[in-house]
């Protein structure tokens, strides 16, 4: 079984019988995200958000079953029309057993991958816990030079581990402000979170 099946009958297995539900990606292979997010979201779920797990930052990907009747309409329909789904048979909007998008959905996983991944650069991005966490190394790091004398060693990691950390928060910023460029472009819109962070949302299909 190839990885993107297994990575598929994981998928249908979590969105069988729940209405919210959180899909596991390990930081080493995210590539597939926003195609099992679109895959989700035409059997029914819509993308709710992303938390960043562990010391590897595993992304779990928040998944909510849809309340809206067009949604659940071109879910019951998906249903039928590919039933093996993660067992060897046609996807959704992807090639045959696979995660690769066909054209008419590049433009949708794109988005969607989009979305995962300002979500996650926000939360890996805290500004704030990042400057205490580069003050706060690279004094613990002074102070052990004055009580070892080993001032060639640790005076320069002592500049060197603050320094890098402020640089990660600029390359993260540099990284989000591109993304939220496309999302602008696709039409979505910038709201704060709960806990007062910013992400974007898909704009609101209209009826008609």
């Amino acid at each position: 079984m190839s990885t993107a099946e297994r990575h598929l009958r994981y998928l249908m297995r979590l969105i069988a019988d729940q209405d919210d539900v959180e899909l596991v990606a390990p930081a080493s292979d995210r590539k597939s995200v926003g195609s099992l997010v679109y895959v989700a979201e035409c059997f029914g779920f819509r993308y709710s958000g992303v938390r960043l797990v562990g010391r590897y930052k595993n992304l779990h990907v928040r998944l909510v079953r849809s309340t809206d009747p067009a949604d659940r309409q071109r879910a019951a329909a998906n249903l039928a029309a590919f039933p093996a789904v993660g067992q060897g048979g046609n996807v959704p909007g992807m090639y045959q057993a696979s995660l690769t998008p066909v054209p008419e959905a590049q433009a949708d996983v794109a988005l969607l991958d989009d979305l995962v991944m300002y979500d996650a650069l926000v939360q890996a991005g805290n500004r704030r816990q990042l400057l205490a966490m580069a003050w706060a190394s690279g004094g613990v790091l002074l102070l052990l030079a004055l009580a070892t004398g080993a001032y060639a060693v640790l005076l320069p990691l002592a500049v060197l581990m603050p320094a890098m950390l402020v640089a990660s928060l600029r390359i993260n910023a540099a990284r989000r402000a591109k993304i939220a460029v496309r999302l602008t472009a696709a039409g979505c819109v910038q709201v704060p979170d709960d806990a007062g962070r910013d992400r974007y949302v898909r704009p609101v299909p209209q009826a008609g």
